[in-house]
């Protein structure tokens, strides 16, 4: 588990935005205070290759719950689950969400879905936006200094600031 730090609690909404994977699980924790995105935390939950995929899906659960501990979010959002072309591609993302899903209801993590056009359009004002274009917008609307890499972290944070958005 790859982290930045924060603190516990808040008196703003807090929401963690999760981009689920089996090999890569991209989290970023982001807090609205007046009109201002701040992003508090944001990482990656990797698992190895060689574990099984109940293992993985453990070890996904098990570092989502000490994140939650951590930053204390009150609501999350993921992305719903869309057309895929590869079929294993998206009963991998199934399985991970599905474990991540389990680990928010136990947490009592409020849970909203959007559709990758809602995210992208909430980040850039385009459904169509390309992958750059959205790490740009969300580098830009919460001022980093560098795009948060690998992709799935840009993509937590997008779904963290689609969530905000539409609240």
């Amino acid at each position: 588990m790859n982290t930045r730090g924060a603190k516990k609690t808040s008196k703003y909404l807090r929401v963690i935005g999760i981009d689920p994977g089996t090999a890569t699980t991209g989290w970023a924790v982001v807090e609205k205070r007046q009109d201002q995105l701040l992003p508090l935390g944001f990482g990656f939950i990797q698992t190895a290759k060689n574990k099984t995929e109940s293992a993985r899906l453990l070890e996904i659960s098990l570092d989502l719950e000490k994140i939650i501990e951590k930053f204390q979010p009150q609501e999350s959002a993921t992305e719903r689950i869309f057309l895929f072309k590869n079929q294993k591609t998206v009963i991998q993302i199934g399985q991970a969400r599905g474990a991540l899903l389990l680990t928010l209801g136990k947490m009592g993590v409020k849970l909203s879905s959007y559709t990758p056009l809602q995210v992208k359009q909430a980040v850039t004002g385009s459904g169509r936006a390309e992958k750059k274009q959205i790490q740009f917008m969300v580098k830009k609307i919460l001022a980093l200094k560098s795009t948060p890499k690998p992709d799935d972290v840009a993509d937590a944070l997008a779904i963290a600031i689609c969530h905000l958005n539409n609240r």
